[in-house]
């Protein structure tokens, strides 16, 4: 069995954590400018932004995924819920157990928060994720749409 190391995003996972951004931006055909990189960077590693984070996981001492959450107020509820915005695994570190790591790390960094409820979107083409998240999550109904 595969050892996995979960961390929180650190100072010095950066340039890891760029290389591994962007291939999932790519992944997505998304190009993003260096500012949002910085910017975001700063935002899931500063203690002066508690309701973002990002979590890396380890193999063999190489970061092998990201996750990155958001906690939010929810009008239907009391405490905040939790927004899973952002999870990828690098294509040679798949089948590992990486992704599940990082969800679980999740889960329970929003347990901890006192957080019940976490949520995640993903295309409906991205079928080894769906996988996945069929085994540790629940399929809701709804339909996403965004502003033109």
């Amino acid at each position: 069995m595969t050892e996995i190391e979960i961390h929180p995003l650190a100072p010095e996972d950066h340039d890891d954590w760029v290389a591994l951004w962007r291939d999932y931006l790519h992944f997505y055909e998304t190009e993003l400018p260096a500012e949002i990189f910085e910017t975001t960077f700063e935002r899931l590693t500063s203690a002066d932004h508690p309701e973002r984070a990002a979590f890396v996981a380890r193999v063999g001492g190489r970061i092998a995924g990201l996750v990155h959450f958001v906690f939010h107020a929810h009008n239907w509820r009391i405490e905040d819920t939790c927004y899973l915005q952002d999870l990828y695994t690098a294509p040679d570190m798949r089948g590992l157990g990486v992704g599940r790591a990082l969800i679980e790390a999740v889960y329970a960094a929003a347990d901890a928060n006192g957080t019940p409820s976490v949520y995640w979107l993903t295309q409906d083409f991205n079928t080894p994720a769906r996988r996945l998240y069929d085994r540790v999550g629940k399929l809701t109904p709804f339909i996403k749409y965004a502003r033109p």
